[in-house]
């Protein structure tokens, strides 16, 4: 019998610490007792009265569309940011720059929160806008935070690329913004995707952000449950809850299946290759003999 090792066992301790409170709060979705304490037996009433809750889908929906449009935001101007740190080596300020791309990685979110606070009060009394804090500011809120790791993350990407193939489909023609989308695009894709979905994760779990600049009727769904579980958690937050697991759980099956699809068919390709090249034979000169004395 294998004995478990000390790493072993504190890999299982730390799982069960991370995903155990998950299946729990699953299991509790489907309690048919108001009181979260008290099992009431197996119900599937909370996940129908959700329908029924405008309020609680209302910031969902908000927040599924603030996180959208960060996503969207902060990959556009975190791989800008990249490609400024990473293919220009030397510039007046870089520096400088690179602190500022990656100083919301350390600010702490009450910091960040608080100066952006203060500069959307500044902007509406100086020109007017914003006429109110709502979802814009809070999407500008979020895109200012994502963006810093999508930087890095696809600054880790670009560092590794072969600069070669670039620099020979320009030298057939292509315009650099050509070899941008057609080849530098295809290289980075999942270092994008990687960054989006980050982005898209760190929008709709915000909350301290959110709470700074959002203002009346612009309540996100982690506003909405920080508030309501001061009163007590309902089972309906539950439901909710269990909802956005199972989202992110097939969201991320669907990626690795997908990623490992195309990994397939790249190795069977490459496999396909080269047994047609090995299959080819050897180039053989002709030797053409010379004329006999008889002819």
């Amino acid at each position: 019998m294998k004995r478990w090792s000390f790493s072993n066992l504190i890999l299982v301790l730390g799982l069960l610490f991370i995903y155990l409170p998950m299946v729990i709060l699953v299991i509790y979705s489907f309690n048919d007792s108001r009181l979260v304490t008290v099992w009431g037996g197996w119900s599937v009433k909370w996940y129908v009265g959700l329908l029924d809750n405008s309020q609680l889908m209302g910031s969902v929906m908000r927040s599924l569309e603030v996180a959208f449009y960060t996503a969207i935001a902060a990959v556009a101007l975190g791989t800008m940011a990249a490609f400024v740190l990473t293919r220009i080596p030397v510039f007046r300020g870089r520096t400088l720059f690179g602190g500022l791309v990656t100083a919301p990685l350390v600010m702490p979110e009450v910091i960040t929160g608080l100066s952006l606070l203060l500069l959307f009060v500044a902007m509406a009394q100086l020109i007017g806008w914003p006429e109110q804090r709502g979802l814009v500011t809070i999407w500008i809120a979020h895109t200012t935070f994502c963006s810093s790791y999508v930087a890095v993350v696809v600054m880790a990407r670009l560092r590794e690329l072969d600069l070669s193939i670039e620099e020979a489909a320009m030298d057939l023609g292509a315009r650099p913004w050509k070899v941008f989308f057609l080849i530098t695009m295809p290289m980075i894709a999942p270092s994008l995707a990687a960054g989006g979905m980050l982005s898209f994760a760190l929008s709709l779990d915000d909350l301290v952000l959110a709470s700074f600049v959002s203002g009346p009727g612009a309540t996100t769904l982690p506003m909405e449950i920080f508030s309501a579980v001061r009163l007590g958690v309902k089972p309906e937050i539950n439901a909710v809850a269990s909802l956005i697991l199972l989202s992110v759980s097939l969201a991320t099956f669907f990626a690795w299946y997908l990623s490992r699809r195309a990994e397939k068919r790249r190795v069977r390709a490459m496999q396909q290759a080269m047994d047609e090249s090995s299959g080819h034979p050897a180039w053989r000169p002709t030797v053409v003999a010379p004329p006999s004395a008889h002819s």
